[in-house]
């Protein structure tokens, strides 16, 4: 008789659903642009998928790009675009590599396990990237997770679109 396997997952279903609906509910709290948040594991897959009510079907695509673009270089999405600030022709190739998934602006924040290892990535996309990062980093905390980076942006409130 054939018997399948459970897989192991790097980020369960039930934290994934957490960080996103902690997500939609600190934007609402914040009174941001409605939100898209992506989360996936650590080898890339999407677990837990929400749009908040008004937010643009794009922005979901944009969340995934973040999340993905951090897990595939290792750093969150604010350190891709600090480090590669002065160098479009590598994100342009990034870009094609990851086969559009890779957007070099905050939002896509790394989840990380107690050893700093990363186990998934959240991304988040609707308002000003800071503003997205905010809440990607404040959902990841409230999940009791850690995150990278650890912290928003000290000037998230003053961003805009």
């Amino acid at each position: 008789m054939e018997k399948l396997h459970p897989v192991a997952s790097s980020l369960t279903l039930a934290q994934a659903d957490a960080i996103a609906a902690h997500v939609i509910a600190i934007g609402r709290r914040e009174g941001l642009l409605p939100l898209a948040v992506a989360v996936c594991d650590a080898g890339g897959a999407l677990v837990a998928l929400k749009r908040d009510d008004g937010c643009g079907w794009l922005r979901t695509e944009i969340a995934q790009g973040k999340a993905r673009g951090a897990l595939g270089m290792g750093m969150a999405s604010r350190t891709i675009r600090d480090r590669l600030a002065n160098r479009p022709a590598f994100q342009g190739a990034l870009a094609a590599a990851a086969g559009g998934e890779f957007i070099p602006v905050p939002g896509g924040v790394l989840i990380l396990d107690p050893s700093g290892i990363a186990v998934g990535a959240v991304g988040v996309s609707g308002d000003a990237s800071d503003k997205d990062e905010y809440c990607a980093i404040a959902a990841v905390h409230a999940a009791d997770l850690a995150s990278d980076p650890p912290e928003a942006a000290a000037n998230w409130r003053d961003a805009g679109l």
